[in-house]
């Protein structure tokens, strides 16, 4: 299992941030770069839950801006692993753990509320169970096998705050039913940023953060384009990358 793992190393304001990773699991990937930029933390802000959390980047990224507690809920055990393990690599022990747990589990026991709730969700509905044989460890973080959008966004308004935010980053397909499940279950849309690959393309994935029983209004941001022409990142971007 040794030789599966590879230490990617992320620049993060001059920092560097180490992320052990497994060939057979979720990677870092542009999504993941592009929710830990997105994300504001509020000086209110005293608890962070990252929903789906995998091998621990979001957490450990954050821990670099935000000075409070932070909850990363994994159901893969292998996942779970290797979040601690990051953890340690860190030296971040004593300000994030890492919980086992299925998120709607732990979202209906647990009765404190939280300020934030950040989440790099499965995109693909589970269409084809056979799928599932098929790498399956990569197959849970990007098709929605334990989890769906729907009860994602319910967890969430059952342990955010009044006016505790959830910050997501979803594929541009089901936008339309990501706003009408957050308008059902009480979370207002706030901001909103379309990400296209290259100008000229498409938009693939968007970016939105949202309050629980909020006021109404949005703010649409500017579009982010990820790529140049040459296929190289923007410079806002290749930033976070050890070259």
């Amino acid at each position: 299992m040794e030789n599966m793992k590879k230490i990617l190393t992320l620049n993060q304001e001059g920092k560097q941030i180490k992320i052990m990773q497994r060939k057979d699991m979720f990677c870092i990937s542009l999504d993941t770069i592009l929710l830990i930029n997105f994300i504001k933390i509020r000086p209110s802000t005293k608890k962070i839950v990252d929903f789906g959390t995998n091998n621990a980047v979001l957490p450990i990224l954050l821990a670099n801006k935000f000075d409070g507690d932070i909850i990363g809920i994994e159901i893969q055990k292998p996942a779970v692993d290797l979040a601690i393990e990051n953890v340690e690599l860190n030296n971040l022990h004593n300000r994030i753990t890492i919980v086992h747990d299925d998120i709607k589990n732990y979202c209906a026991k647990n009765l404190e509320k939280v300020d934030l709730i950040i989440c790099n969700p499965p995109f693909f509905p589970l269409l084809e169970k056979s799928k599932t044989k098929l790498q399956p460890l990569k197959v849970v973080a990007r098709h929605e096998v334990h989890i769906n959008l729907e009860q994602i966004i319910a967890s969430a308004a059952k342990l955010l705050k009044a006016k505790g935010k959830l910050v997501m980053v979803h594929t541009v397909e089901r936008i339309n039913e990501l706003l009408l499940l957050l308008q059902k279950y009480q979370i207002t849309p706030k901001i909103l940023q379309i990400v296209y690959p290259k100008v000229n393309q498409a938009a693939n994935v968007f970016l939105i953060e949202a309050g629980f029983l909020a006021n109404p209004g949005m703010i649409v941001l500017p579009p982010l384009i990820c790529h140049n022409d040459n296929n190289t990142y923007i410079d806002e971007i290749a930033k976070w990358y050890k070259l």
